[in-house]
């Protein structure tokens, strides 16, 4: 886990901190052949990271029949934040439309535990084996300290992308501004207040007037 702490706050992108997640999964949860993280949003399910296209299959499965153990975990904000099935070979009870296709696609056992709760994005963790019965306590343990270490990683990511976006927006306006001010030889405030009031008649986003000015040399 020291190690996997040095990894992820070495990793320079989101998807590559989502990758190495899931890659020390396999490496740290006893029984665990494929990982995943499942991304629940407004139009469908997204499956992020994925070890191996067993993940991507099982995802889009439990998306299109709008359950499964993983689809529960990524749902659920509050209560339960773990959910397993033992063994797919045994009768299924609480997800009978899921078991027995995901069983079809070579499962035997799975869990999923919560990851993050932001906005109206919910992900899981998800763990995948293809034997029955392999998920132990120990199991469970080590993939709630690695979803819990994984979950503050990901929000740091996600913090950064935020960051470096905004000095790349912040970025793209004075290059607008310097375009205009040499245009039309105006001063600094006078050019911000071009874009801004473009921005506002035009119901367009700042950044995306800077953006077109920097495209066109200045404003149609």
């Amino acid at each position: 886990m020291a190690g996997l702490s040095r990894d992820l706050l070495a990793q320079e992108t989101v998807n590559g901190t989502l990758q190495r997640i899931t890659d020390a999964a396999v490496e740290l949860v006893e029984g665990c052949d494929a990982a995943g993280i499942l991304l629940l949003r407004d139009k469908g399910i997204q499956s992020l990271a994925p070890t191996e296209q067993l993940v991507v299959d099982s995802d889009r499965l439990q998306g299109r029949l709008g359950e499964g153990p993983c689809f529960d975990a990524a749902r659920t904000s509050t209560g339960e934040r773990m959910f397993r099935i033992f063994d797919f070979t045994d009768e299924a009870v609480r997800w009978p439309a899921y078991v027995p296709e995901a069983r079809e696609l070579g499962l035997g056992s799975m869990m999923g535990i919560l990851l993050y709760t932001e906005d109206e994005d919910l992900g899981a963790l998800n763990f995948y084996s293809r034997r029955p019965g392999v998920f132990t306590e120990a199991s469970e343990t080590a993939g709630w300290l690695l979803a819990s270490h994984a979950a503050v990683a990901f929000s740091s990511a996600r913090t950064h992308a935020q960051l470096q976006q905004a000095i790349g927006t912040r970025h793209t306006i004075g290059e607008a501004m310097g375009i205009l001010m040499g245009r039309h030889r105006v001063s600094e405030e006078r050019a911000f207040e071009v874009l801004r009031r473009y921005s506002q008649d035009h119901n367009i986003k700042l950044r995306d007037v800077a953006r077109l000015v920097c495209e066109k040399g200045g404003l149609p």
